[in-house]
């Protein structure tokens, strides 16, 4: 197995060649779920897998399932991937590593003709991101029982457009059902999104579990009127509600610190107009610890500022969560498998909890599952300023190609 080694330099020019894909003049990505950029990249990873030899699925979520047969037909796959959609600004690393490193991975066994145990697939969920579609892991949710798929399809996007509707357009949506197809094991590579292991001169984070989240859509309503006719003290200024909650969503994730943290990422003002009082504020909220004790705390908290910063103001106000993922702990096995990997491959390892969530989150009901991770500059990511090296990204193939064999000549052990 340690003479198997994946190709950096091939990795690193597919990244790069994917990123022209929807590219940006910032040297970010834009690939939104579903529109035909996403086609673009879904049909570029179709020819590159069958290439290989691969046969591809796809199921009725747009989820790829790209596999490579092993020895033993009956024995469900070994799964590695992870998305290839971006956040609007995104960069070139985020989900994306992960699916080309699989293939990258796939690609080391064909020309060494290396036989498997198990099958082996390289995996492409649909709409990791959310930031087309929410909720974010909507394909993987459903695969793992979450959600349920007509639901999934029925999710729209700020225009009005259906998910199933755009899926069926681009021509992906598959004929096997979301969640019909086991899985021996997944694995996911991934940037980390944060700074730790670069602050620890780590190559390889070793991911034990992903802490929880939780999203709300907040609605407060006041009272459209003239800038210049309304006096200040008859005003019912939604925006004010609006600035005064940020506020306290930011004390909320303070107050639980170290490990919680509290966002609101968008915020959209009616009318939006220079002139006019704003009469009505829709905006996000993002909470997440890795213990569902202090999340309950910090959204009882969340629920009871609403009311409390709003209604002096003579506001209306209400905050729906729309979107829970609870704290996950990764399989031991699988854990192991990648911590013998980065000691075989001879990397600087630690253990290390997501901040982010990840399909494997999902994926973890119903497989055994865990992920690797590789540091990203200044720990920035959902920013076109995202990178990794492409020393990092060959070092994060390298473990994921050794764990996923660690992984499958153990399940031989076991069979036999």
């Amino acid at each position: 197995m340690r003479n198997l080694q994946i190709n950096g330099e091939r990795l690193w020019g597919e990244l790069m060649e994917t990123a022209g894909i929807g590219g940006t003049p910032a040297g970010g990505i834009c690939r939104l779920t579903l529109t035909d950029l996403d086609r673009q990249v879904r049909d570029w990873f179709k020819r590159r897998a069958e290439a290989l030899g691969c046969s591809v699925t796809v199921d009725d979520m747009g989820a790829m399932f790209a596999r490579r047969p092993g020895s033993r037909a009956d024995v469900p796959p070994i799964a590695m991937g992870s998305h290839l959609d971006t956040q609007p600004t995104g960069g070139k690393f985020d989900g994306v590593l992960g699916v080309l490193a699989a293939l990258e991975a796939l690609r080391t066994m064909v020309e060494a003709g290396y036989e498997t145990y198990a099958p082996i697939e390289v995996i492409n969920w649909t709409n990791e991101e959310g930031s087309r579609f929410a909720p974010a892991l909507i394909a993987s949710g459903v695969f793992a029982g979450v959600f349920e798929r007509d639901w999934a399809h029925a999710r729209t996007d700020r225009a009005g457009i259906a998910f199933g509707d755009e899926l069926r357009r681009i021509g992906y949506c598959g004929p096997e059902r979301c969640g019909a197809h086991p899985l021996s094991a997944f694995f996911e590579l991934h940037i980390e999104q944060g700074p730790i292991l670069e602050a620890e001169a780590k190559e390889i984070g070793i991911v034990i579990g992903v802490q929880g989240v939780r999203w709300f859509d907040v609605t407060i309503k006041g009272q459209d009127a003239h800038t210049g006719a309304t006096p200040m003290t008859l005003r019912r200024n939604a925006l004010i509600g609006a600035a005064r909650l940020i506020e306290r969503v930011d004390a909320i994730a303070r107050a639980h610190a170290p490990l919680a943290a509290g966002t609101v990422g968008t915020v959209e003002v009616k009318p939006n107009s220079r002139n006019v009082v704003p009469g009505e504020v829709l905006l996000t909220v993002d909470l997440r610890h890795p213990e569902i004790a202090v999340l309950d705390a910090m959204e009882t908290e969340l629920q009871r500022a609403v009311p409390d910063l709003c209604e002096p103001l003579g506001l209306s106000a209400t905050a729906t969560k729309i979107w829970g993922n609870p704290p996950v702990a990764f399989d031991a096995d699988c854990i192991a498998a990648v911590r013998r990997a980065a000691e075989a491959s001879g990397f600087t390892a630690r253990e290390i909890v997501s901040g982010a969530a990840h399909d494997a989150a999902y994926i973890a009901r119903v497989a055994p599952s865990a992920m690797v991770f590789v540091p990203c500059k200044d720990g920035i990511s959902h920013n076109e300023a995202e990178f990794s090296s492409r020393e990092q990204c060959a070092a994060g193939a390298q473990v994921l190609l050794q764990a996923v064999l660690d992984y499958d000549r153990r399940l031989a052990e076991g069979g036999r």
